[in-house]
């Protein structure tokens, strides 16, 4: 998948490379952004959108383990690159846009998603802390509350548990489920110039999931 898209993107004329990459490893994010900055001169704008699902079950059933897991990737993760990230753009003196991929699960309450939206709760004050802390050096930093998006992940979940798939389409009021590339494009929003004067959101995304 990532030498498809990066073909992809090299065939439209642009430039790409891929890396993959383990966002709970320190060594792994540093090599990353490090890449990055290689190939491209600097780092202008970075979409940290690595995360695991949900696992579904009630807070007492979730092994310490299982929370750990989740905290490892979804917000230390996050932490991760965003701590590399800034450190590039504050080094090239030229600020930049960062956006997290949070959830509608740390916005509101969520059934059986104890320790994913806790997760994902943490990535949206994390994200407005650093946006105040580095506003004045050009670096904006926002987020992205999706509500359930049918990547291969999420589908993957649905079809292991019987009634998600209907509850998730009845609990957006648009009455369906996202299309990765609906998130895709409000990312793209916050990264360009055309929000330039947005730092510190955390825009939902849902179909009106946190209207209800």
């Amino acid at each position: 998948g990532l030498l498809a898209t990066v073909d992809e993107i090299v065939s439209a004329g642009g430039r790409a490379i891929c890396r993959r990459t383990d966002i709970s490893s320190e060594a792994d994010v540093r090599a990353l952004v490090d890449a990055a900055v290689s190939v491209h001169g600097k780092l202008d704008g970075a979409f940290n959108n690595a995360g695991v699902v949900n696992l579904c079950k009630l807070l007492h059933e979730i092994t310490l383990e299982e929370f750990n897991q989740c905290q490892a990737v979804n917000l230390a993760g996050t932490f991760l690159c965003m701590k590399y990230q800034i450190a590039a753009m504050l080094a090239a003196g030229r600020g930049g846009s960062i956006v997290n991929t949070a959830s509608a699960a740390g916005v509101v309450g969520f059934q059986r998603s104890a320790e994913y939206g806790g997760s994902k709760g943490g990535i949206i004050a994390m994200s407005r802390a650093a946006a105040i802390d580095y506003g004045a050096q050009g670096i904006r930093v926002n987020s992205i509350a999706p509500g359930a998006v049918l990547t291969p992940m999420v589908q993957k979940n649905i079809e292991s548990n019987p009634g998600v798939e209907e509850f998730l389409k009845t609990a957006h009021p648009i009455g369906r489920c996202s299309q990765p590339v609906e998130q895709a494009q409000a990312a793209m929003w916050l990264l360009s110039d055309l929000s330039s004067f947005v730092t510190g959101i955390c825009m939902p995304v849902d179909g009106g999931f946190t209207a209800v």
